[in-house]
Parts: structure tokens; C-alpha cells; sequence
């Protein structure tokens, strides 16, 4: 298993849409293997696949429910219902924070690693999680999520910090 850089926040591939799996081999087990293992590490709660700067459809997540590390190929959200505001985070991210309102449950139809068509739903946390992973998946980022006035202040923070502008406190 290998660990890989988390892009992060200004790097294009994080804006990609990533193309689907054709053929889910042995390359894509491998991949797989080694996001939820890079997950961990970081740590987080799931992992897009262009967030290590793979083009691929596949995430993986753990929503802490004790059932341990899943994996989606080619997802797609089926059902959203709801509405929970939370502050969120994202490793691609890192440091950065802020309350999202997002629809309270998710149900999302995708691959498992035998090419069987699963279906992941929940709501809260899990519900959070793929929504937060097909948006990576999407070319999207949780500051999409904010509304236009906190938006373009998470964007001049972000823009200050990577100038070495931000002031820490």
C-alpha cells in the first residue's frame, strides 16, 4: 500500500470531473487500497480520487458508524431529502472550516469493487459524506457550497493564506 499527496485547494485537478471506471481490475483495487489507507492517514471521513490527483469515478468513505471503509464507483446520487447545517471541513482544505447546509439524506447508487451495484443511504453524517465525495467527484469544493457573500470571503482567505498574507492567530 502507498500513501499519496492530498491535493489541495488551487490545484486544477481538484476542478476536473473525473471520467468513469470502464473495468474495475486489479490497478483500480490497488488504487482503491491505497485511498483508504491514505484517508486514514490524513485522517478523514472519505476521499475522492481526484484528491490524490487520480481521473478516475471512485471515492471512499468511513461515516464512523462501524461498519469501517466502503468504496464507490462511478456514483450517483439518487435521492436527497432534507436539510442539516454542520461545519465541515475538507482535506482538500486543510485548516478551513464552515457551517454548509446541505439536505439532511442521501441515497447514492454506485459499483463495489466486484462490479456489483450497491446503494449507500443515510442521513446526517453519512448523508454529509456522499454528498461531499460525489461533489469532489463533480469538480466541486465545499466552499461551492457557502452562500455568495461567505464564498467570497472563504475565497479571499484562501487567496491570502496561499500568498503567505494570512494573519494566525
Amino acid at each position: 500500500m502507498a500513501l499519496y499527496p492530498i491535493r489541495t485547494y488551487g490545484d486544477p485537478v481538484l476542478r476536473m470531473t473525473p471520467k468513469p471506471v470502464v473495468e474495475i481490475d486489479e490497478k483500480i483495487r490497488v488504487i482503491v487500497s491505497d485511498m483508504i489507507e491514505t484517508m486514514y492517514d490524513a485522517p478523514g471521513v472519505g476521499l475522492a480520487a481526484n484528491q490524490i490527483g487520480v481521473a478516475k469515478q471512485i471515492a471512499v468513505f468511513d461515516a464512523q458508524d462501524d461498519l469501517g471503509p466502503r468504496v464507490m464507483i462511478n456514483p450517483e446520487i439518487v435521492e436527497l431529502s432534507g436539510e442539516w447545517e454542520y461545519e465541515e471541513g475538507c482535506l482538500s482544505v486543510p485548516g478551513h472550516a464552515w457551517t454548509i447546509v446541505r439536505p439532511a439524506f442521501a441515497r447514492v447508487k454506485a459499483l463495489d469493487l466486484e462490479g456489483n451495484e450497491v446503494e449507500y443511504s443515510g442521513d446526517e453524517l453519512l448523508g454529509r459524506v456522499l454528498q461531499h465525495e460525489i461533489g469532489h467527484l463533480n469538480g466541486k469544493l465545499l466552499i461551492d457550497e457557502l452562500p455568495k457573500r461567505e464564498r467570497k470571503k472563504a475565497l479571499k482567505d484562501l487567496r491570502d493564506e496561499a500568498l503567505g498574507l494570512a494573519s494566525y492567530e
